[in-house]
């Protein structure tokens, strides 16, 4: 049987503790930071925080809605929690595996200086995953749009599909599906957050009597809401705007109304519908 002297099996003791100490600290540092985010992103805020020291299980779904008001904001959360909780296990991981190296006397400086060479190497070679991921995380701390919105991304206009932290994906109203780089979107137009309006436009003759064309068209855009069964999707009751353009060849008269997002087009083929029926019985001149 080989045998070692004292003070190797003592050093050799001494740096397997430690090893093993750091390993065990980092494992149990990291398990609680990665809850502490999860409850956090979760809503769960103090009421979560004393149910994870009371070791029950974690809220529900319908529970994390509630919390934060919606189902949108709920899945954001997650998201973002669950970036937070991969750069927080990267950084505890890497700080343990640097200890560990110290332990064994290696020197840390040509460690750190070549990860430091390499992670520029990278960042240079990847920068446009880079921009793409962090335009992501932004997009999602302030919920520019969700599944389900209506939003102009300039290239792409139509309904969001699917939200990444790389990629979104728009359905235009052709059926296309488009995948749009994050980091290449640079203005958004979202017509599906707090209301939207249904604009209907009305072309009349030059010599039209607006005053009571608008009546008309206001009764008829209200009547029309009604017998096609928007009452539920309308906030507010239709609004005569008055003459949008005028040419030599005729007018265009203009009516809106405040709707529910996402309903603005079925309000506004209803209300145009009617309108024009309603001018037409009236006998009133549409721009041809």
């Amino acid at each position: 049987m080989p045998s070692f002297p004292a003070p190797t099996v003592d050093v050799l003791a001494h740096t397997g503790a430690a090893v093993a100490l750091i390993v065990v600290i980092a494992v149990a540092v990291r398990a609680v930071v990665v809850r502490v985010i999860g409850h956090a992103a979760a809503g769960a805020g103090v009421p979560g925080l004393l149910t994870l020291l009371r070791r029950r299980r974690g809220i529900s779904d319908a529970e994390r809605i509630r919390a934060f008001g919606s189902a949108r904001r709920a899945q954001r959360a997650r998201t973002v929690g669950s970036v937070v909780g991969s750069a927080a296990t990267i950084l505890i991981f890497g700080t343990a595996f640097m200890m560990v190296l110290g332990q064994f006397g290696v020197n840390l400086a040509p460690v750190l200086a070549s990860a430091g060479v390499l992670g520029l190497a990278v960042g240079f070679g990847a920068q446009n995953l880079v921009k793409d991921f962090l335009s992501g995380i932004f997009m999602l701390l302030e919920d520019q749009y969700g599944v389900g919105d209506h939003v102009d991304l300039g290239d792409a206009v139509g309904t969001i599909e699917r939200v990444g932290l790389r990629t979104t994906t728009v359905r235009d109203v052709a059926g296309m599906v488009w995948y749009v780089r994050n980091g290449t979107i640079e203005r958004v137009g979202n017509g599906s957050q707090d209301h939207a309006v249904a604009v209907v436009d009305v072309p009349l003759a030059i010599d039209t009597d607006i005053t009571r064309a608008a009546a008309v068209a206001e009764e008829a855009a209200t009547a029309g809401i009604v017998e096609h069964g928007h009452g539920g999707d309308v906030r507010e009751k239709p609004q005569v705007l008055g003459v949008e353009s005028l040419s030599a060849s005729g007018m265009t008269l203009r009516l809106t109304v405040k709707t529910e997002p996402g309903r603005q087009w079925a309000v506004q083929r209803s209300a145009t519908e009617r309108v024009v029926a309603a001018l037409r019985a009236d006998d009133v001149a549409l721009a041809g």
